[in-house]
């Protein structure tokens, strides 16, 4: 089996999102990554959860939570790590504030004003809106009135790891989200923050944990395995339509139109099985590197038979 395309464990970033995940499964690193976005010290936290999915009907899309928790004052964060640019993040981050606003209240409480304050929050590696800024939060303003804030107490919050107004963001929060696209000795070292040096060990802890090498190796191969599977059958239909083996590569790029029957229903069986294990759209379109607006495609075909 190939490995050359395996970034080992110990070379991985922040921005990876297997790394984050594992890294954020300590409370207290957990606390202290959400201490430095939200520029406040957060209480202790009562839930942290890493890939939490949420579903509120069997017929509703459901939704795989990178990180959530809650703190002691039932303030609820929501944290995605986003290194790949898609077109539908503004978007998806609206799905997500409603889907975890509808587990926040019990059945039968009448009174709105008890839902918790809310932040969804999406580290990226690129700069979605274009104006330079390291950070863009976003809460309901009148437009007839500017200064009139609609306090519902929900904040999305987009992070870019590349930002350029220094001057204008703590200087914590610019070291951190450099630390999260090159996450070394040295950047850790270099940074004043002692919440980053705390974040560092527990990274450096992660990487030399045997278990964490071995669940880290084993959803690899499993990655790789899905792809070529899904290569070869594309492979084998090329061949058996007389055409070239470019051609039949290109099955796999994600456009439904050009998938055979028989490399759609391959491509349909490996989605089910994904869709089984709780994956979301965006990652079974990663895992099968295939076009998510494919993978929607296909799922919409299930829920219509």
């Amino acid at each position: 089996m190939k490995r050359q395309n395996m970034v080992p464990l110990q070379e991985l970033n922040l921005a990876d999102r297997f790394l984050f995940d594992e890294v954020m499964e300590d409370p207290d690193t957990h606390r202290n990554i959400l201490s430095i976005i939200l520029g406040r010290e957060l209480p202790p936290l009562v839930r942290a959860e890493t890939e939490k999915e949420v579903r509120i009907s069997s017929l509703a899309r459901s939704i795989r939570l990178d990180v959530f928790t809650m703190d002691e004052n039932t303030d609820v964060c929501d944290t995605e790590m986003q290194k790949v640019w898609k077109k539908d993040l503004a978007k998806r981050s609206r799905y997500y504030q409603g889907i975890v606003d509808t587990g926040l209240l019990k059945p039968g409480i009448a009174d709105y004003n008890l839902l918790n304050n809310t932040y969804i929050i999406l580290i990226m590696t690129f700069d979605l809106f274009g104006y330079g800024k390291y950070c863009y939060t976003f809460r309901p303003v009148c437009q007839e009135v500017p200064g009139c804030i609609l306090d519902d107490g929900a904040t999305r919050i987009f992070l870019n790891t590349r930002g350029r107004n220094d001057n204008e963001v703590s200087p914590e929060l610019v070291d951190f989200l450099h630390y999260v696209e090159n996450t070394t000795d040295l950047a850790a070292q270099t940074s004043n923050s002692e919440r980053i040096h705390k974040i560092h060990d527990r990274v450096k802890r992660v990487r030399q944990n045997e278990k964490v090498g071995v669940k880290y190796m084993l959803a690899w191969e499993e990655k790789y395995y899905d792809r070529e599977e899904a290569h070869e059958e594309g492979r084998a239909e090329g061949r058996a339509e007389g055409l070239t083996e470019g051609r039949a590569e290109g099955l796999t790029e994600g456009r439904a139109e050009g998938l055979t029957e028989g490399r759609a229903e391959k491509l349909a069986e490996l989605v089910k099985k994904k869709l089984a294990k709780g994956k979301t759209t965006e990652e079974i379109a990663d895992d099968l590197e295939e076009n998510v607006d494919t993978i929607h495609e296909i799922i919409a075909n299930f829920t219509s038979d």
